[in-house]
């Protein structure tokens, strides 16, 4: 009976939070390329209630260029999850090739990829973000690797949305 007492009256129990805490956590260690070898950084998947939330906190990013005649921009910088956590340079010329395309598990038209996510804007070389996802859950994205491109998604053109060169790659995996 007096579980909801206060000096001035009784009140209702508090709201409950509308996200719970995360119960699975896995972790991206970002890595640049020859393109850009300075950037480094990580990526956090948290599961939550109905999906994930994706946090990256990145350095080393190339300094924005606007896109001029036929050249494509660099930056806001394409981000994706990527079908294989392979995160080897062959080839200097195309870094990352082992990766294959998006993350497509449900063969979706880009733009709808489980592996499309927002575009990186780097300030002065650094960008922080998060994101909520119902794309997929953490234990999905497991042993897929996570990539930087150089340019913007266009999130239109088929079938990975012209975003250019692989700058940087990580391969996801669990922490505890």
């Amino acid at each position: 009976m007096y579980n909801n007492w206060h000096p001035y009256g009784y009140y209702h129990n508090p709201p409950q939070t509308v996200m719970p805490k995360p119960s699975k956590t896995a972790v991206a260690y970002l890595k640049g390329g020859p393109f850009s070898p300075n950037i480094k950084g990580l990526v956090l998947f948290q599961e939550m209630r109905d999906g994930t939330r994706v946090c990256v906190e990145v350095t080393g990013l190339p300094s924005y260029q606007p896109g001029y005649h036929n050249k494509d921009p660099i930056g806001p910088h394409g981000f994706h999850i990527h079908e294989n956590g392979i995160c080897e340079i062959r080839d200097s010329d195309d870094p990352f090739h082992a990766v294959g395309g998006h993350w497509n598990p449900t063969n979706q038209p880009h733009g709808n990829h489980a592996g499309d996510m927002p575009v990186i804007f780097s300030n002065n070389g650094y960008a922080w973000m998060c994101f909520f996802t119902n794309a997929f859950k953490v234990a999905d994205a497991i042993g897929k690797a996570v990539i930087i491109h150089q340019n913007p998604d266009d999130f239109r053109t088929q079938p990975a949305g012209d975003a250019g060169k692989r700058l940087a790659c990580g391969v996801i995996e669990y922490i505890i």
